[in-house]
């Protein structure tokens, strides 16, 4: 059964309330009385369905008042009834431009209030039914919504945890080609840091820097399918061993080959392009100048200086001065010129990373 209708009356007159209250009650709604809108305004909320108003008041007459209701957050739309011995033209049309929704003539005949009050308490319960709707479905979009932000936060957990797995898978299988070339997890550190940093400074937006950051470690990851014989022989290596020794970039490229994965297919430019050189004496391709991809370019300088700072078994680690000296001697033949220009102009950074993965042992006398 449906609950009966509140209907605020404001009235100055008690006689005019105490007749509207009984009207009210014969027609089995709940009176609210009220005769004055300082009372009124206390008592108008969202559970008030309709408002009779008395025109002629003393203290604010009865526009007054409806502009004031319509003003009112959270009751702007409640219908109201002006109650009035008006019956000029003007004076309707004041009531309607004040926010009257309908007229009643005194005195209140029964009939003509159930009839007008009718229409109006239609229209309210529809606005309310659709208010109702509104927040309902407001709440169940923020509730999805909630689960949705939940379930997408759900999912970037579980692409960070996977991305980070293969990540360390790749690293730990750079790891085992390094260490098979008695190297050390600490070139793999500083030479995918130098290679970073130095994409960095040439302007590679962020996501391209952490490609080359996280790729660059796989660069050697050929040297898996080549023999130790060679790969760890302390003496100069015979022209047929050499070749054995260059195709670590095909290998490297093969095992890293035809994947989906963006950070594979960088490693595989990065694993077959870092021997290459800026003249064309590079191997295995023999590319020349911007023919080498940037991430090959990049990569040889870093990986260049790490190695000759670095202890090998054919040869101790030369100090960063002579390093340095021998590079600028490959300026525009083993390397891109720009490329190595921006690596010496800033060396300062470069070497604070060596310091911080600095060989025991391993690396010469730091400057």
């Amino acid at each position: 059964m449906d609950r009966p209708k509140r209907i605020l009356a404001i009235d100055d007159e008690r006689i005019n309330l105490r007749v509207i209250g009984g009207l009210l009650r014969n027609l089995g709604h709940e009176p609210v009385l009220t005769e004055s809108f300082t009372e009124a305004r206390e008592l108008l909320d969202a559970s008030i369905d309709l408002v009779l108003l008395d025109v002629m008041m003393p203290e604010t007459d009865g526009f007054t008042v409806a502009r004031r209701i319509r003003e009112m957050p959270g009751v702007t739309d409640v219908p109201i009834i002006m109650v009035t011995a008006l019956t000029s033209k003007q004076d309707r049309l004041k009531a309607v431009e004040a926010g009257a929704n309908d007229f009643i003539s005194k005195p209140i005949d029964l009939t003509e209030l159930r009839v007008r009050m009718g229409s109006l308490l239609k229209m309210k319960e529809s606005q309310d039914e659709v208010k109702r709707y509104q927040a309902e479905l407001e709440e169940m979009v923020a509730v999805r919504t909630s689960a949705l932000k939940m379930a997408l936060e759900n999912v970037k957990e579980s692409q960070r945890t996977i991305l980070s797995a293969h990540l360390e898978t790749i690293h730990r299988l750079a790891s085992a080609a390094e260490f098979k070339d008695e190297e050390t997890a600490d070139h793999i550190q500083r030479m995918s840091r130098y290679c970073a940093l130095l994409a960095a400074k040439l302007g590679l937006p962020d996501a391209e820097v952490d490609l080359v950051l996280q790729a660059s470690p796989m660069h050697d990851i050929g040297k898996i399918g080549i023999p130790d014989s060679i790969l760890l022989k302390p003496a100069k290596l015979t022209p047929e061993e050499w070749e054995v020794m260059k195709k670590h970039t095909i290998f490297g490229a093969r095992i890293l080959g035809e994947s989906s994965f963006e950070l594979l297919r960088v490693g595989e430019i990065i694993a077959l392009s870092h021997h290459e050189k800026w003249d064309g004496s590079g191997y295995p391709k023999g590319l020349a100048g911007d023919d080498i991809p940037l991430y090959g370019r990049i990569c040889a300088v870093a990986d260049v200086f790490d190695a000759l700072t670095s202890k090998r078994p054919y040869k101790e680690a030369f100090s960063n001065e002579k390093s340095l000296e021998i590079m600028g001697a490959g300026r525009g033949s083993h390397f891109d010129p720009r490329l190595l220009d921006v690596f010496m102009s800033d060396f300062a950074s470069f070497e604070g990373i060596q310091k911080e993965f600095l060989d025991q042992g391993g690396l010469a006398t730091l400057l």
